[in-house]
């Protein structure tokens, strides 16, 4: 069985995201053994410089890079990432478990990750085009992985 493990900066402030984020991970039992990892965001100024930004990065970049397993298939979730079907990331995961054990998707804060996430990451994946609220990141991301397991499983989910 395939580890997911997603390592995420920030922690939901609203209720509503944590209950479908609690559902979808509760969902995603059955196809993985799946692991959060809620790191804490480093705090900036209220007009951050270009350089906090980036030394803020950097230090939340070392702590991402510290909990990625040794061999595991890293996703970095970067706005100038590769966008995938539903259908084409079922396929990316069944190629990634065959591979490995271990799939570990990031998703940094709302100034994005640092370089180093990105140059370690096997795959730079973008949802969408659009600009979604930071913290409703995870629940899309959950419901993505769990939609993309779905379709390996040739359930009705995905219609």
């Amino acid at each position: 069985m395939l580890n997911v493990k997603f390592i995420t900066l920030g922690t939901l402030k609203e209720a509503y995201l944590r209950d479908a984020a609690a559902e979808y991970e509760k969902r995603l039992g059955a196809f993985c053994r799946f692991e959060l990892v809620q790191l804490k965001e480093e705090r900036l100024s209220d007009d951050p410089s270009d350089s906090e930004i980036k030394n803020a990065l950097s230090k939340e970049s070392e702590k991402i890079l510290a909990l990625i397993p040794p061999r595991a298939y890293v996703v970095a979730m970067c706005v100038e990432g590769k966008q995938l079907s539903s259908p084409e990331l079922a396929d990316k995961l069944e190629e990634v478990s065959a591979r490995t054990s271990d799939i570990c998707f990031i998703i940094g804060s709302s100034f994005g990750l640092a370089d180093a996430v990105k140059q370690r990451s096997d795959l730079r994946l973008s949802v969408s085009k659009l600009t979604f609220p930071h913290q409703l990141m995870r629940v899309i991301l959950l419901e993505t992985v769990y939609r993309a397991f779905n379709i390996q499983k040739g359930t009705k989910y995905h219609k």
